[in-house]
């Protein structure tokens, strides 16, 4: 990513109000935000766009979220390591398997704006450090 150019994240998330919240707050935060509703419309983008960050809803219509995450292994396995997971979804013991064993930052629904900032941010610092200069 060029110097100075803000960092670009992709939201994949079906619920309109959640994903205009992430788009408003993470913006002010100096993020260049995309929105897609579900994993398959994210897959679309990701082929035709770089992101550096992705916060990925695991329960999205059409094409799920560990569906996209998935593709992204076979497919863009460079990006996977730039997951993170969100779902309001807390009851089911096989989900919160799956996303421990991704390794990735979890974010769980309802998300207060400061729990959404400090886990994008601390996820680009994670992801910025690896990065060649």
């Amino acid at each position: 990513m060029p110097h100075g150019q803000k960092p670009r994240l992709l939201v994949v998330e079906d619920e309109p109000s959640i994903g205009e919240v992430c788009l408003r707050i993470l913006t002010r935060e100096g993020f260049a935000v995309e929105l897609a509703v579900n994993g398959r419309i994210g897959m679309e983008m990701i082929t035709r766009q770089d992101f550096d960050l992705f916060l990925i809803d695991i329960r999205t219509p059409s094409m799920s979220g560990k569906d996209l995450y998935k593709w992204m292994l076979e497919n863009r396995g460079e990006l996977a390591g730039h997951v993170m997971f969100t779902t309001g979804d807390m009851m089911s013991e096989d989900l919160l398997l799956y996303i421990k064993g991704t390794s990735r930052p979890f974010l769980p629904k309802p998300f207060t704006p400061d729990e959404l900032i400090e886990t994008v941010k601390k996820t680009w610092r994670d992801i910025a450090a690896r990065l060649p200069a």
